[in-house]
């Protein structure tokens, strides 16, 4: 297996890189004949050689209703599971121990008006909702009249794909990321133990800002695990309760949410696009890269839809229609996340059910709904809602009244459905057009870059942005009515460029608000660190003449800046323990980049995740936060012991965390530091949930890896790890590098694969391309397509 990755790899490096494959023989190519119900005029669907479907149909309806199938062919496990998920319907399928993530679930569905709903998108949304529905259905029924095989992990779980009905696609909010309200919980945490100080090495705030604990607010009230729905709710699905005779044991209400925010917070994005002026080739270039979590099968798929008045390929979630981002003949964009903070945690005292709101007593709407439970008799659960949207949490009435906690989401407002906001941008020709789509842009709230034909480039920001008029937004507030949104700020007013006179512009969800951006429009104050984009604005900035290899290399570009400012401090400093000292001689000799091969690289790693966040919290941070802040965020650590006063411990603070470094990395790698190396700790092995049913041998063919990563979450590559065992757990779903007007040098790469079916070749082809920086034709125009192709199927519509 190890040897054919090498050969794919090597293969595909030439591919990507030289241009594109040669032309085939034709006899080569694979030719099937497929008779679909539900498909209204004969249509042909090409895959290539690395499992990307382009799809060409008579109507846009015909494109997206096989969109739909094909979802079905490459994804149905996956995205049945999505669907069960969001709707809170696993109890149906796996039984009883998943009756409470369902009724999770349940009260995070959108429940508002549908017809607002539709309208909040572009006006042939609905049509594409609705066929892809109709083809992921029609091959679902396939599936069942044994038509199509049914995929192993149904089997493993002797569960059954569901039909879907459109309106579940946007009715599902699950998955779109929006913050703060776990940032708001932690803080409160913190803020009833030790104060508001205490939280200063957790989480740097930008701009420079103090917090405020809001009038009437207790943040000791809260409990500490007041979030375990919201969590349900949003986290995947296990299967090890299936998979061993009890329920595992679970992790404290605090390490579940420390889990939750570093997930969150990790999962960040690069995107940049150069002006014409700034290419060999005169074309603007624009870059995505998306980073969430990766695994098996991928987070997201490319595809290419064609029809007489739709014609756009890219990426996206696939359980959803179209692509979130991409091109059309015009016009490409990309997102990455920008950190509006979308939700708040409601305080209220009760009596009963009846919530203090305005000096009165307000009733909550209380609903009863029922869950299937497989092999059992349904369950009754009752969902609550006060006036600002879910209760996921009640403390009980002790006599004096008790109190309950609410979330408000943009999740409840229409047009908040994750990532279709981007049909408005299928069919857009310019800046006006990308512009009218940023400015109805729901969720979630993003950092979107546009280029055209003509040589435009440009960035806004989008999403739906609350105004709060009397507090920040950083921690929960009563809910008597003293704390409400003012509706939400006009997009209009989010921060944009159009042709920037430095001719690129770069994000990686930084705090990029202009200078002079006005204060009194507060978006949030919980951002990334700087450490990717001050490394992607470097090398743009120094690269006059861009091209595709060039924003290849940045995507997967493995330098740490942030590691300058770390190393810094150690310039002076020196050790008796010659261990010791000789980690700090390879750290200040090292050049920064996080290389497989390098010594450093792996001191550092070792050295910031596992040990100087918590030697710098054990001495500063009073006692009884300590557990709360645990590690800190390193870019606040690093700005504390940069200061003066760290002056007096910070000498020992440094050489302390690296002795305890020296003594773990030889405890893990052995005696001989030269033999030490940053990929000998970090690794990328994806094993899909359902794994844990199947027997050694099915696991295997289920699972990639391991291979070696370079990087860090603080490289462009961002390749964010596990620190118990530095196993890779988000980065790149997906990299794509468009030429903008002569598509068909653009290039992509998923991970592991396109397929979610652990026997096809389309499964991990792309991982070890992936992991060490190779890519792929991202072909558009049918020329290239036809040259690529692996499989062409001719569809009909069925008798």
């Amino acid at each position: 297996m190890r040897a054919l990755a090498k050969v794919l790899a090597g293969a595909a490096i030439a591919v990507g890189l030289a241009g594109g494959a040669a032309a085939q023989d034709s006899t080569a190519v694979k030719r099937e004949a497929w008779a679909v119900s539900g498909l209204n005029a004969p249509a042909q669907m090409v895959v290539d050689h690395w499992g990307v479907p382009h799809i060409f149909a008579a109507s846009a309806r015909d494109a997206f209703f096989l969109q739909g199938y094909n979802a079905g062919r490459d994804r149905l496990w996956q995205i049945d599971l999505w669907r069960k998920r969001g709707l809170g319907r696993l109890s149906a399928s796996f039984g009883p121990s998943y009756v409470a993530q369902d009724r999770a679930a349940r009260l995070f569905l959108y429940r508002g008006d549908m017809a607002a709903e539709w309208a909040a998108y572009d006006p042939s949304g609905r049509e594409a909702v609705e066929a892809f529905a109709a083809g992921v259905n029609t091959y679902v029924a396939e599936v069942k009249a044994g038509k199509r095989p049914l995929p192993v992990e149904f089997k493993l779980t002797a569960s059954q794909p569901e039909a879907w009905a459109a309106e579940d696609i946007l009715r599902i909010r699950s998955h779109a990321l929006v913050s703060n309200v776990s940032a708001e919980v932690m803080r409160a945490q913190v803020v009833c133990a030790a104060g508001v100080g205490a939280d200063k090495l957790r989480r740097k705030l930008e701009p420079a800002h103090e917090t405020k604990i809001p009038a009437g607010l207790d943040p000791c009230v809260v409990p500490a695990d007041v979030l375990k729905d919201y969590l349900l709710a949003t986290e995947q699905v296990s299967f090890e309760v299936l998979a061993k005779s009890g329920r595992q044991a679970e992790a404290s209400p605090q390490v579940k949410l420390a889990q939750a925010l570093d997930a969150y917070q990790n999962e960040g994005s690069n995107n940049w696009v150069i002006a014409p002026s700034r290419t060999a080739t005169g074309r603007p270039i624009l870059a995505n890269d998306p980073h969430r979590a990766v695994g098996a099968p991928s987070l997201r798929y490319i595809a290419h839809l064609n029809a007489p008045d739709l014609d756009i390929i890219g990426a996206g979630e696939p359980a959803l229609p179209g692509v979130s981002f991409g091109h059309n003949r015009q016009m490409a964009w990309g997102l990455t996340i920008f950190y509006i903070d979308q939700e708040d945690l409601y305080v209220y005292d009760t009596q009963g059910d009846r919530y203090r709101y305005k000096g009165g007593l307000e009733p909550m709407k209380v609903v009863h709904e029922t869950i299937d439970v497989k092999g059992e008799a349904p369950r009754d659960v009752t969902l609550k809602f006060t006036r600002h949207g879910p209760v996921i949490d009640e403390t009980p009435d002790s006599g004096k009244g008790g109190h309950a906690f609410a979330m408000r989401t943009v999740w409840n407002l229409p047009g908040a459905s994750g990532y279709f906001g981007s049909s408005r941008l299928w069919r857009a020709k310019s800046w006006a057009d990308f512009k009218g789509g940023q400015e109805a842009w729901g969720t979630p709230p993003l950092n979107l870059v546009f280029a055209d034909t003509s040589g435009d480039i440009g960035w806004s920001a989008a999403g739906l942005t609350p105004v709060r008029p009397n507090w920040d937004g950083l921690l929960p507030v009563p809910g008597d009515g003293r704390y409400e949104w003012a509706g939400m700020m006009p997009e209009g007013q989010l921060p944009a460029l159009h042709n920037p006179p430095r001719g690129f512009v770069a994000t990686a969800n930084q705090m990029n608000l202009p200078p002079d951006y006005p204060a009194n429009r507060t978006i949030s104050y919980e951002w990334a660190d700087r450490s990717r984009i001050t490394r992607i604005e470097e090398v743009l900035a120094a690269t006059p003449k861009a091209t595709l290899a060039d924003s290849m290399a940045l995507q997967t570009d493995s330098h740490d800046a942030l590691s300058r400012r770390t190393i810094a401090l150690l310039a002076h400093l020196s050790s008796p323990d010659h261990a010791v000292a000789k980690a700090l001689e390879a750290l200040k000799a090292w050049d920064n980049d996080e290389t497989t091969g390098s010594v450093a690289a792996a001191i550092y790693q070792v050295w910031t995740t596992n040990h100087l966040g918590h030697t710098v919290v054990a001495a500063v941070t009073p006692e009884k936060a300590r557990v709360l802040v645990g590690s800190g965020s390193l870019d606040a650590v690093v700005t504390y012991l940069e200061t003066s006063e760290a002056a007096p411990t910070r000498e020992a603070l440094l050489l302390g965390s690296l002795g305890a470094t020296v003594t773990e990395l030889r405890n893990r790698l052995g005696p001989d530091m030269a033999s030490w190396s940053w990929g000998r700790l970090h690794h990328a092995r994806f094993e899909p949930a359902a794994a844990v049913l199947a027997d050694r041998q099915l696991a295997e063919q289920m699972a990639t890896g391991p291979l070696q990563i370079p990087g860090s979450a603080q490289s462009p590559r961002a390749a964010t790890y596990r620190p118990g065992d530095y196993g890779q757990t988000a980065g790149a779903s997906v990299r794509l590098v468009m030429d903008v007007g002569a598509w068909d040098n653009s290039r992509a790469v998923n991970t592991p694969g396109q397929s979610g079916d652990p026997f096809s070749p389309h499964y991990r082809d792309l991982f070890p391309l992936w992991a060490t920086g190779a890519y792929v034709p991202l072909d558009f125009s049918r020329a290239a397509v036809d040259r690529d192709a692996e499989l062409v199927v001719t569809l009909t519509p069925a008798k």
